[in-house]
Protein backbone atom coordinates (compact mmCIF):
# COMPACT_ATOMS: atom_id res chain seq x y z
CA UNK A 1 0.00 0.00 0.00
CA UNK A 2 0.98 3.68 -0.70
CA UNK A 3 -0.30 6.33 1.71
CA UNK A 4 2.00 9.01 0.47
CA UNK A 5 6.03 10.04 0.29
CA UNK A 6 7.86 7.37 1.34
CA UNK A 7 10.88 8.68 2.32
CA UNK A 8 10.43 12.06 2.84
CA UNK A 9 8.84 12.38 6.25
CA UNK A 10 11.62 10.09 8.30
CA UNK A 11 14.31 12.77 7.72
CA UNK A 12 11.89 15.87 8.50
CA UNK A 13 12.73 18.65 11.21
CA UNK A 14 9.44 18.88 12.33
CA UNK A 15 9.42 15.37 13.22
CA UNK A 16 6.41 14.18 16.13
CA UNK A 17 6.88 10.95 18.37
CA UNK A 18 3.76 9.05 19.95
CA UNK A 19 2.82 6.18 21.83
CA UNK A 20 -0.26 4.38 21.44
CA UNK A 21 -1.74 0.93 22.47
CA UNK A 22 -2.50 -1.75 19.52
CA UNK A 23 -5.03 -4.31 20.15
CA UNK A 24 -5.56 -7.74 18.08
CA UNK A 25 -2.02 -8.29 17.77
CA UNK A 26 -2.08 -12.16 18.04
CA UNK A 27 0.90 -13.36 16.73
CA UNK A 28 4.95 -12.17 17.13
CA UNK A 29 4.53 -11.77 12.64
CA UNK A 30 1.99 -8.96 13.92
CA UNK A 31 4.43 -5.88 15.06
CA UNK A 32 6.49 -6.86 11.31
CA UNK A 33 3.32 -6.34 9.10
CA UNK A 34 2.15 -3.12 11.27
CA UNK A 35 6.27 -1.65 10.87
CA UNK A 36 6.30 -2.30 7.54
CA UNK A 37 3.21 -0.48 6.46
CA UNK A 38 4.02 2.56 8.38
CA UNK A 39 7.29 2.56 6.79
CA UNK A 40 5.78 2.59 2.99
CA UNK A 41 3.73 5.49 4.61
CA UNK A 42 6.68 7.39 5.93
CA UNK A 43 6.65 6.75 9.32
CA UNK A 44 8.92 5.64 11.05
CA UNK A 45 7.84 2.51 13.26
CA UNK A 46 8.62 0.31 16.16
CA UNK A 47 6.12 -2.17 17.28
CA UNK A 48 6.67 -4.91 20.04
CA UNK A 49 3.79 -7.95 20.54
CA UNK A 50 5.35 -8.15 24.09
CA UNK A 51 4.06 -5.28 25.19
CA UNK A 52 0.93 -4.34 22.73
CA UNK A 53 2.51 -1.05 21.37
CA UNK A 54 3.59 1.05 19.37
CA UNK A 55 6.33 4.28 18.66
CA UNK A 56 5.86 6.39 15.90
CA UNK A 57 8.28 9.32 14.89
CA UNK A 58 6.52 11.06 11.48
CA UNK A 59 7.03 14.33 10.10
CA UNK A 60 3.50 16.83 10.78
CA UNK A 61 4.30 18.98 8.26
CA UNK A 62 3.95 15.71 5.59
CA UNK A 63 1.95 12.85 7.43
CA UNK A 64 -1.52 13.78 9.17
CA UNK A 65 -2.06 12.00 12.30
CA UNK A 66 -5.00 10.57 10.94
CA UNK A 67 -2.70 8.42 8.45
CA UNK A 68 -1.38 6.63 11.35
CA UNK A 69 -4.54 5.08 12.62
CA UNK A 70 -5.95 4.67 9.16
CA UNK A 71 -2.44 2.00 8.38
CA UNK A 72 -3.03 0.05 11.52
CA UNK A 73 -7.03 -0.19 10.60
CA UNK A 74 -6.40 -1.20 7.73
CA UNK A 75 -4.14 -3.80 8.44
CA UNK A 76 -6.69 -5.32 11.11
CA UNK A 77 -5.43 -3.63 13.94
CA UNK A 78 -6.83 -1.00 16.33
CA UNK A 79 -5.45 1.48 18.27
CA UNK A 80 -5.77 3.66 21.46
CA UNK A 81 -3.35 6.69 22.85
CA UNK A 82 -1.25 6.28 25.41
Amino acid sequence: MFYGDVYGAISGDSMTKKSYKVLGMHCTSCPLIIESDLEDAGIKASCSYARGTLDVEYDESRVMKETIEKVVITAGYALSEG
